[in-house]
């Protein structure tokens, strides 16, 4: 019954956030990145809240970022304020498949940063995973002309390689964090608020011409991407035996998100993103393939 829960829950995970690229740009419409990330960082913070009081972890808040506050300050100005306003810039930038299949290569980027912070080992395969992975955004950065090197958006993709770095960065630094992980996701929003509304303010966009349908997409997207589902993706990893299996369920979100992209906002999806998404997770197929008995300890999302 646990094994038919986690799954049940892994895939709705899976599902959901390979919706996010899609909602991504529909809100981007009609938000500049820094209002996007101030009314989905609101909602995201709602949503935990909700579930923290279900849950009954709401007297945890307080205890749990007092007893170490300057690094829940550290961890929400990274992420959710850093990586999300980045990343939702890379998103203006570029087209939706691609900055998603760029910021997919984050988990070849934690472990070349976890080798050289934590002091953990490189194994042979994980230089072969990452010669696929960046291989793959380089075919998608420059549409297939990797000699030539003729980037469609620096600047694009050099923010969404930043945004991998940044949520790398996070994700090391919770490798000590013994705090309920729902709790500390929380603090993050509920931190990185204030600086949002703030730096919203002081870009002074409009938010006058925004319709009832961008108000629906960033509501989505902070219900969705940045908040319900890692409760979800929580509940099947806590709940499964099986953790290589749900963990692997993760590779379709971004083909998932690709067919979405292609008939839902009609992005045309250029046949070297394919190609290049297929070596981003070539790459990480191999990095999580296990030799022999000892295999070092992976992060995890």
């Amino acid at each position: 019954m646990n094994e038919r829960r986690a799954l049940s829950f892994g895939l709705a995970a899976v599902l959901l956030w390979s919706t996010v690229a899609t909602a991504f740009k529909l809100t981007l419409a009609e938000f500049t990145p820094i209002q996007m990330l101030t009314v989905a960082s609101f909602v995201s913070a709602l949503a935990l809240l909700a579930v923290c009081a279900i849950q009954g972890k709401l007297s945890l808040l307080p205890q749990t970022f007092l007893s170490n506050p300057w690094y829940y300050l550290l961890l929400g100005l990274i992420n959710p304020l850093a990586y999300y306003v980045i990343l939702f810039k890379a998103y203006d930038l570029l087209p939706a498949s691609q900055a998603q299949a760029i910021n997919y290569s984050w988990a070849i980027t934690l472990t070349l940063m976890a080798a050289f912070f934590l002091g953990q080992k490189i194994r042979k395969q994980d230089y072969v995973a990452c010669v696929f992975s960046y291989l793959g955004v380089i075919v998608i950065a420059t549409k297939g002309d990797i000699l030539g090197l003729n980037f469609e958006s620096p600047m694009g993709v050099a923010l969404a390689l930043t945004s991998t770095l940044l949520w790398a960065s996070y994700w090391i630094l919770n490798t000590k964090n013994k705090a309920d992980p729902i709790v500390s996701v929380l603090l993050g929003f509920l931190v990185a608020l204030p600086f949002a509304v703030a730096l919203a303010l002081f870009e002074g966009a409009s938010w006058a011409h925004i319709t009832s349908k961008g108000w629906l997409a960033v509501s989505y997207v902070g219900m969705f991407e940045m908040g319900v589902t890692f409760v979800l993706w929580l509940s099947a990893l806590k709940l499964t035996e099986n953790t290589a299996r749900i963990s692997n369920l993760i590779f379709a979100s971004p083909f998932i998100s690709l067919i979405l992209l292609a008939t839902i906002i009609g992005e045309e999806i250029h046949p070297t993103t394919l190609m290049g998404l297929v070596l981003i997770i070539a790459g990480l197929v191999v990095q999580q393939i296990k030799w022999g008995r000892k295999a070092p300890q992976e992060i995890t999302k």
